[in-house]
């Protein structure tokens, strides 16, 4: 099946590294209603590129640093002359509901509205996790074309919008296919991110986005503003144990049988006591070598900031 030539005026974006196992699935949800579909590609030496190309899309190939760099870079390259953009990762696609409703609330957005908000579906193990503070999860995944940039941060980036932001009740579902070996030396990556993120809320190293940038999401916005003047604060290695027993506990997580409990236990816990512990390994650093802090990041995570 190919791309419906002006099916909508809409421009998908996919960024991809070997992910063979997902970008058949992806790029076929979306075909219908999209009339350009973009692969971003930072060095896949798997089967990505050619089979995107052979279901109609794109491949532009760049040098990956952030999800964020990537996308602004994408919108900057890809020759976009839709009037709305869409970001999906590669192991996402959008579900029925979300293909139905997607082309009325596009051609009846208003001049007004420049981005849409949808429910975040995830599915791990091959279960659709409902509790523990994971559904619905909204995020801002449409725009119009030159009114939205991601904000440039090292994780838990946003796209920011200029103008109303309206919510589609429709979900596009993240379900990853690879092993769990993979998540977890995933996570281990993203964790070195995470312990940037955190550090920087200390040293202020960085440039700072405040939960106020995050319009039309409030939930979005309540997070981050949690994160930072809550989460933040509390003592290394409790922040953990404390996030976990909100959302297993507090938010029902072990609602979600078995495989929730691996998830909740892995991403709400393992996940966030990893970060805490690169955190203070880069701190010790600077103490045992009298080294300033984007020294230390660098010299014990490997991360040039």
């Amino acid at each position: 099946m190919s791309i419906v030539q002006g099916a909508n005026d809409l421009t998908i974006i996919v960024l991809t590294l070997n992910e063979e196992v997902h970008i058949k699935r992806c790029i076929e949800s979306v075909q219908t209603i999209a009339s350009k579909i973009v692969i971003v590609d930072s060095g896949s030496t798997d089967c990505t590129c050619e089979i995107a190309r052979e279901l109609g899309a794109s491949v532009l190939v760049n040098p990956f640093t952030t999800h964020a760099k990537q996308l602004n870079w994408a919108l900057d390259h890809a020759a976009i002359s839709t009037q709305w953009v869409m970001k999906l990762d590669a192991d996402e696609y959008i579900t029925p509901d979300l293909v139905k409703l997607l082309p009325h609330m596009l051609s009846n957005a208003g001049d007004q509205v420049n981005g849409f908000t949808l429910n975040l579906r995830r599915i791990f193990m091959g279960k659709w996790l409902k509790h523990g503070a994971l559904y619905p999860i909204r995020l801002l995944r449409i725009w119009r074309f030159g009114f939205g940039l991601c904000e440039d941060r090292w994780m838990d980036e946003h796209i920011i919008v200029d103008g109303q932001v309206k919510h589609i009740n429709a979900d596009f579902a993240d379900d990853n296919q690879k092993s769990l070996t993979w998540w977890t030396e995933k996570h281990n990556m993203y964790s070195n991110r995470e312990a940037v993120v955190l550090l920087n809320l200390e040293y202020h190293f960085l440039p700072h986005d405040s939960s106020s940038r995050i319009q039309g999401n409030k939930m979005a916005a309540i997070k981050r503003w949690m994160k930072v003047t809550v989460y933040a604060r509390l003592p290394n290695g409790f922040r953990a144990c404390a996030y976990f027993f909100y959302r297993y506990v507090i938010r029902f997580g072990f609602l979600d049988g078995q495989a929730g409990a691996v998830f909740h236990f892995l991403q709400g816990f393992w996940y966030r006591y990893l970060v805490d512990a690169k955190v203070m390994e880069v701190k010790r650093h600077m103490r045992d070598y009298r080294v300033d802090v984007v020294d230390a990041i660098e010299q014990v995570l490997g991360i040039k900031v």
